[in-house]
């Protein structure tokens, strides 16, 4: 699936790679949608490279990643490319929407990963498909990215969709990490508020896009060579919000193995996701250049 009205909005060389940053007519939003994607040096040879999605969190864009995360350096040295899209629909089609500015944590920003079934979102608020169904088809159309090697990582609202979307299409991603993740949405004011707006009143629509659900109704482990967390406790959202307890007792009933580690005094910002990208990168590495 090639992209409809591709466009380059600006390159920047990196690391002896390339930080690029793109737009194109997105068929599953309705909408135009942006994302950034960094190409390492290994890339100029022409052979695919593996890569890592990263979903960023509430209130970020494309650009914060890329621009926050200090990924490059070691992304470069490692051969992996790293792409991360724009977390929500954007523009005056959706800043019009009832609700769609009432508060910093739902709305522009906050597409939660998922296709929304409600009204009015359910019209441009289809991120799962246009991820999954659209973006990655698109990259691996549009640069020279390896599909069979795919990891995916995120933190705060994009840790619940990497972890989500890894659980909902088995296969298609190699690898799965997150930072600070809201792990169990349908139990914390974040996600409750964003699924009753996306997917309606009925709890039981929420649970295909709870992570510690998902994980709990899992037979065997999706993820043999382990997932790794990464959690600060100084975070402020650590006891209302994101719940790792719970994704760590639905991964032990299902012999998942995970690897959570808690950090004292890092909160929830990039000072945090800076220090420990280093570990997330070598994880997705071994485990992409795992065979099959």
């Amino acid at each position: 699936m090639s992209f409809q009205n591709f466009k380059t909005l600006s390159s920047h060389r990196c690391f002896g790679g390339t930080v690029s940053f793109h737009e194109h007519d997105s068929r599953e939003i309705g909408l135009p949608m942006r994302f950034s994607v960094f190409m390492p040096p290994q890339a100029d040879a022409g052979q695919p490279v593996p890569a890592l999605l990263y979903l960023a969190g509430l209130t970020c864009t494309e650009e914060t990643f890329m621009v926050k995360a200090g990924a490059q350096r070691l992304a470069a040295e490692l051969g992996l490319a790293l792409i991360a899209p724009d977390t929500s629909p954007r523009g005056p089609a959706v800043e019009s929407l009832p609700g769609a500015k009432d508060s910093w944590d739902f709305g522009i920003g906050a597409g939660f990963y998922l296709d929304a079934t409600e009204a009015p979102w359910a019209a441009h608020w289809r991120m799962e498909s246009w991820i999954v169904g659209e973006l990655l088809p698109g990259l691996v159309q549009q640069f020279s990215l390896d599909e069979k090697r795919l990891g995916i990582f995120g933190h705060s609202m994009g840790g619940h969709g990497a972890l989500t979307l890894a659980l909902r299409h088995p296969g298609r991603f190699r690898s799965v990490s997150a930072l600070a993740p809201i792990c169990a949405p349908s139990q914390c004011p974040w996600g409750v508020k964003a699924f009753t707006n996306y997917l309606g009143a009925d709890p039981a629509n929420w649970l295909p896009h709870d992570a510690s659900a998902l994980m709990q109704s899992q037979t065997a482990a999706p993820y043999p060579g382990g997932i790794l967390v990464d959690q600060g406790l100084a975070d402020q959202f650590l006891a209302a919000q994101l719940h790792p307890d719970r994704l760590e007792a639905a991964c032990r009933a299902v012999g998942q193995p995970l690897t959570l580690r808690r950090h004292e005094g890092y909160d929830h910002g990039y000072y945090f996701i800076q220090s420990f990208m280093a570990d997330h990168l070598a994880h997705h590495a071994r485990e992409l250049a795992r065979q099959t």
